[in-house]
C-alpha cells in the first residue's frame, strides 16, 4: 500500500507517519525512482499504524502507543476488546 492510500486508511497526518518510520516503529520497503522515494506499506505496517494511531488519538505518547499497539497485536484476544 503506497503513502496516499495509507493516509486515506487511517486518516494520519503524513508527518505523524513519517515519524513513526523515522523512529523504527514501522519499516515500509522504499523504491526509489529517478529522485523521488517511493514507499510501500505491509499489511502488518498497516496494522501497526492503525494501532499506534488509536493510541496516539487516546493522548499517549509515541513510545507508550508503540508499547501498548504492540502488546495489543501479539495477543489475538485483545482484539476483542478492541476499540472499546
Amino acid at each position: 500500500m503506497k503513502t496516499p492510500e495509507v493516509l486515506a486508511r487511517i486518516d494520519i497526518p503524513r508527518h505523524k507517519l513519517y515519524y513513526l518510520e523515522q523512529k523504527g516503529y514501522i519499516s515500509p520497503k522504499k523504491t526509489v525512482v529517478g529522485e523521488k522515494t517511493f514507499r510501500e506499506y505491509s499489511e502488518e505496517d498497516v496494522r501497526k499504524i492503525e494501532c499506534i494511531w488509536k493510541y496516539l488519538k487516546k493522548g499517549f505518547k509515541y513510545k507508550i502507543a508503540y508499547e501498548k499497539a504492540m502488546e495489543e497485536l501479539s495477543n489475538p484476544q485483545m482484539e476483542l476488546l478492541r476499540d472499546k
